[in-house]
């Protein structure tokens, strides 16, 4: 256990390469494009579901 808290350790410690505020940036833009992009295809899908909604009660 201990052998694994030292690799942790020495990882945060290392300045070369991406830091964890980087990751989190990366994270944060993912998170949005994937907001966006559910909210597109919800706004989309609820039209289709209201024009065969619409379709149905004409009938």
């Amino acid at each position: 256990m201990k052998n694994f808290a030292d690799s942790i350790r020495n990882f945060l410690k290392e300045e070369d390469g991406p830091t964890a505020v980087e990751y989190a940036v990366m994270l944060a833009l993912i998170v949005v494009v994937c907001l966006t992009a559910i909210g597109a295809l919800g706004t989309s899908a609820n039209a289709k579901f209201e024009e065969v909604g619409t379709a149905i009660a004409g009938n």
